[in-house]
């Protein structure tokens, strides 16, 4: 059987069509997470905004209630091109396993629930001298 040229062109654009389709939702695959914000965050539920520079942590001490779901906004102002770490933060609890990485000049959250009052050491041990930096820690305090 064989095949026209009218054929041949009508195949070449449904091929294209097709690839198009794909690359776009492709694209809309990798882009959508990052305009959606994780979805709800638990009712009732206390939001800290914190920062991460070369200059350390924006915030040194967080106050948070036991069994009250806390959601952290770790928000990276450095850029990729930040020789130690790349522009990335880290806000880690070992205690609670709680371990968020922000990607240069981005923003990244998470919610976890501290059962236990008590004094949590956070910290970021990606770059500027990681654990050992002063200014790159701080302290979870969870009261009853």
């Amino acid at each position: 059987m064989r095949t026209t040229r009218r054929q041949r062109r009508l195949w070449k654009r449904w091929t294209y069509a097709v690839i198009v389709i794909a690359a776009g939702a492709g694209v809309a695959w990798l882009l959508v997470p990052s305009f959606g914000g994780g979805g709800p965050r638990p009712a009732g539920g206390d939001v800290v905004a914190i920062k991460g520079t070369m200059g350390g942590f924006s915030t040194d001490v967080i106050r948070a209630k036991a069994g009250r779901p806390l959601t952290v906004q770790l928000t990276s102002v450095d850029t990729r091109f930040h020789t130690d770490g790349g522009g990335k933060h880290q806000f880690a609890i070992d205690a609670l396993g709680v371990n968020i990485v922000a990607p240069p000049q981005g923003t990244v959250e998470a919610t976890f629930t501290p059962t236990r009052p008590g004094v949590y050491d956070y910290y970021c041990d990606v770059c500027c001298g990681g654990r050992a930096n002063p200014t790159m820690q701080g302290k979870l305090i969870v009261e009853a």
